[in-house]
C-alpha cells in the first residue's frame, strides 16, 4: 500500500469528520440532521450515478466532463456513505470489513478446489 493512502480505520476517522462538517450544514439549513434513510438515499443516488459513469467509462452515455475523474470520486465517495452508514448503525466496519473477506475467501478457496478440473489442489 502507497505510504500516503490511509489505513481502513484512518479513511473511518476522516469520512467521519467530514460527516459532522455536513452535520452543522444540515442543523443550519434543515434544523436537524439527516435520518439513517435520507443516508441511504444518497448513498443510493451515487450508486446509480456511477452505473451512468461507467456507461460513461465505455462511452455509451455521454456527460459532461471526465468520466474516470468522477468515477474515482463517486468510488471514493461510496466509501464515504459506508463508513457513515456503518457508524449510524454502531457496526465496527473495520472488523466486519475483514472478517466479511475472510469468509469471502474462504469460500473462494473451497470452491476452487471442489471444481478443479485435475482434481489436484491448487496453490
Amino acid at each position: 500500500m502507497p505510504e500516503s493512502a490511509p489505513s481502513l480505520s484512518a479513511a473511518r476517522e476522516q469520512a467521519l469528520a467530514v460527516r459532522s462538517r455536513y452535520e452543522i450544514l444540515e442543523e443550519r439549513y434543515n434544523g436537524k440532521t439527516w435520518s439513517l434513510h435520507e443516508l441511504m438515499i444518497g448513498f443510493s443516488n451515487d450508486v446509480g450515478y456511477i452505473g451512468r459513469l461507467l456507461l460513461a467509462h465505455d462511452g455509451t452515455w455521454d456527460i459532461d466532463g471526465d468520466p474516470r475523474a468522477e468515477l474515482e470520486h463517486k468510488l471514493a465517495e461510496s466509501m464515504w456513505w459506508t463508513f457513515v452508514l456503518a457508524d449510524k448503525l454502531g457496526i465496527d466496519i473495520d472488523k466486519a470489513y475483514s472478517q466479511s473477506m475472510e469468509r469471502i475467501r474462504a469460500g473462494l478457496e473451497s470452491t476452487i478446489e471442489r471444481t478443479d478440473p485435475t482434481g489436484s489442489e491448487r496453490g
